[in-house]
């Protein structure tokens, strides 16, 4: 099973840290100079303070007013330069993150495309989603705001340290013990508040995995008065959210309130100590001046650091996730054997051509020697067993043959395995005993891209993405042309309907094609399907959402479209199955009776007892 999303802490974080880096490492001469110009801004920013000792000392000591206005002016010039690299990094930092988060999401969405069926059965909508948004926005705020702060905060502190001993090494011991008080109180607030920032990233997710169905089911919802128990579900959810983002920021929320206390305890008790020094003839008055404001500046970075690490925080949490969901086994494909057309030559034997011939064939790329196989539709089952699960089986020593052109319909109640057995044929999911062969090929030897290319599917539950209507029937096949897409909308009886829309075939879908009914949608998916001309065809109840009128409509542009085909085909209604070529009834995983029509009425079987109405079909 997939691994599923949870509120627990980073169970790797130096990982999760590497990978991060891995992507920051592809853009490292933008970081290179982020990094440079923040180190020179936060030493801009300590050399402008030291220079308070000379010019301190050059008024009290000689009162030269020349020499005076030369270190204003060099401490001028270096605040000036260190405002100039701030503008510098900040703006790089802008561009450098965004590419390293364009990086992570092409990334993501590449490999979720990669990952098996089995992956997004497991998954919620809400929770992929949240991976986009929720956590690669945290990634943003946290590099944006946090990696060049972090590195000028570094600078400040350690050159903060080194300056206080080159000023007075007596005082800093002082200072240490401040440093050190502060960094215990730190360590001991991120270890609290880490387990909390990823327990709000993981309750987030489910939040917006709720409200993502809530609103998909909006009609569902009113039609069964549900909407106080949805308020009671989601007012649930996000209290969870609130306590885990309350105790997140509250342990958070105290670093800073505390370093800056511990630094005012340190400032009273330095500024006490060097008087005392000044006085004593131990230190002069600018060098403790100087040293004044360095320790008053010195909470600063402390408190940056802190602060962003509160984002980074945040942020771990939030890659863990994405990095966690790019770690998912993809889809495995040991296919060696390609589907190519081929044209026929006067003595009978295949070559293959670029050209759409209507002519299929299978290559073996690893034996390029081996002959060419005629794609002719001939697809058998050998004593397959199936599970979703280890601990249940759907499909048990199940065989059977589907001949070229055959239409097989399967039958049975829900559960029996009908849809199991397509799902199995354009490998969604792999058996789990036996074997299934396409032309006397074993399935497994089949690339999995070449085979679902051989395969035109329609399913129940139809999806049309956002687009116009022609954009839509050319998902089937993406370069088909105009009127390739005419056509296949007439086989479908999709043409009528689709004209008479305000821009036919340049009418906007929206919504899932809400902006249709559930027969249009329908006949759109079949179009799709007759414009990628497949040599198989899997109706998976495609006629199911249709009235009788247009199921015949439909039934008769679907002959047209599977003539020469093997089809195979899931139906509820035993009507639209009466011309199949062969009947299968399904029950419990296991064929119970074959045959056409006639032969299983005269058997007065499971099927009789079905058509008959004695049971019903559900």
């Amino acid at each position: 099973m997939a691994k599923t999303f949870n509120g627990k802490r980073p169970q790797n974080l130096r990982k999760t840290i590497r990978t991060l880096f891995s992507y920051l490492g592809r853009h490292r001469i933008l970081f290179l100079l982020v990094g440079i110009l923040a180190a020179v801004s936060a030493s801009a920013n300590l050399l402008g303070t030291y220079m308070i000792k000379p010019v301190v000392n050059q008024v009290t000591e000689s009162g030269d007013i020349a020499v005076l206005i030369r270190n204003v002016a060099v401490a001028a010039a270096i605040f000036a330069a260190g405002a100039l690299s701030t503008l510098g990094y900040t703006q790089i930092m802008v561009r450098a993150a965004q590419k390293v988060l364009c990086d992570i999401r092409r990334d993501l969405f590449h490999h979720l495309q990669k990952l098996p069926l089995e992956f997004f059965d497991s998954q919620r909508k809400g929770d992929l989603m949240s991976l986009f948004t929720n956590d690669v926005d945290t990634i943003s705020d946290a590099m944006n705001n946090s990696f060049a702060m972090i590195i000028q905060s570094f600078v400040q502190i350690a050159g903060t340290l080194t300056l206080l001993f080159v000023l007075n090494w007596r005082l800093s011991f002082l200072v240490i013990l401040g440093y050190a008080a502060m960094f215990l109180y730190i360590r001991y607030s991120t270890k609290k508040s880490r387990f909390y920032y990823n327990r709000q990233q993981a309750y987030l997710g489910e939040l917006d995995a709720y409200i993502e169905e809530m609103t998909a089911g909006q009609k569902v919802v009113k039609v069964f008065n549900h909407e106080k128990e949805n308020l009671k579900t989601f007012t649930e959810k996000n209290r969870a959210l609130m306590e885990a983002g309350t105790n997140a920021q509250s342990y958070a929320a105290t670093m800073i309130p505390a370093v800056v206390s511990i630094s005012y305890i340190n400032y009273a008790l330095i500024a006490v100590a060097g008087g005392i020094m000044v006085i004593a003839g131990l230190s002069d008055l600018g060098s403790l001046a100087s040293y004044l404001v360095f320790v008053r500046q010195s909470a600063m970075p402390i408190n940056q650091f802190t602060q962003q690490g509160n984002f980074l925080l945040a942020a771990l949490a939030g890659a863990e996730r994405v990095f966690s969901t790019m770690e998912q086994k993809p889809e495995t494909d040991e296919g060696s054997i390609e589907l190519v057309n081929v044209r026929k030559n006067s003595d009978g034997t295949l070559t293959p051509c670029k050209e759409h011939s209507k002519l299929w064939a299978w290559r073996d790329t690893a034996r390029p020697e081996a002959p060419l196989v005629p794609l002719k539709g001939d697809v058998r089952f050998h004593d397959v067993t199936f599970g979703y699960r280890p601990d249940r089986t759907i499909l048990e020593n199940v065989s059977l043959y589907a001949k070229p052109g055959q239409k097989i319909a399967f039958v049975g109640s829900t559960g029996a395995g009908k849809t199991t057995i397509t799902n199995l044929i354009n490998r969604f999911y792999d058996v789990s005993g036996g074997s299934i062969t396409y032309d006397g090929i074993d399935v497994r030897r089949i690339r999995k891209d070449d085979l679902r290319r051989s395969l035109g599917i329609v399913l129940q539950d139809t999806h049309l993405f956002t687009g116009t209507i022609a954009d839509n029937i050319r998902f089937g096949k993406l370069d088909a042309t105009q009127e390739e897409i005419e056509n296949a909308a007439r086989i479908a009886n999709a043409d009528s309907f689709i004209r008479r829309l305000p821009q036919g075939y340049d009418t906007m879908v929206t919504g899932d094609g809400a902006n249709l009914s559930q027969g249009q949608r329908q006949l759109l998916a079949i179009a799709r399907a007759a414009v990628a001309d497949p040599p198989v065809l899997i109706l998976d109840e495609a006629t199911s959402s249709v009235d009788t009128r247009t199921e015949a409509l439909i039934e008769k542009g679907m002959d047209q479209l599977m003539e020469g085909r093997t089809v195979f085909v899931i139906a509820h209604r035993l009507s639209t199955v009466r011309n199949s070529n062969a009947i299968i009834v399904l029950e419990h995983g296991r064929i119970m009776e074959r045959g056409d029509h006639d032969e299983l009425l005269e058997q007065k079987g499971l099927y009789y007892q079905l058509y008959n109405g004695m049971f019903e079909l559900s």
